[in-house]
């Protein structure tokens, strides 16, 4: 029997996504930016941002676009390097509200994959 995927604490989450999850609540592009690995890739709203530059035009662009509250509703480790956090938002954005699933994949200690998705 595997012992994944298994509930954690989000405090138990790994440095460089508890990083971008502060960053991204306090809308602070420079400090989410570093949690990424060089060549890293993000799926969000079906549209793929290879690598730091389209990453950090990604996160610039989500954080100007609308205004938002975030809650971090639960947290699961998926395997050694691999984690998904739920988070619920509301705010002004089409719907004003929606349950997100972010997977995460890490690289050398950093996001090397981040998928977006309901």
């Amino acid at each position: 029997m595997s012992e994944f995927p298994t509930s954690i604490d989000p405090g138990d989450l790994p440095e460089a996504i508890t990083r971008y999850l502060t960053a991204r609540a306090a809308r602070d592009v420079s400090a989410a930016a570093p949690a990424f690995a060089p060549d890293a890739t993000v799926t969000d709203d079906g549209r793929t941002h290879e690598g730091a530059e389209a990453i950090a035009r990604w996160l610039g662009q989500t954080d100007t676009e609308y205004t938002y509250t975030t809650t971090l509703t639960a947290a699961e480790r998926d395997a050694p390097d691999r984690y998904t956090v739920h988070q619920h938002l509301e705010g002004n954005f089409p719907g004003g509200k929606v349950d997100l699933r972010c997977r995460f994949v890490l690289t050398h200690g950093l996001i090397g994959e981040l998928s977006i998705a309901p």
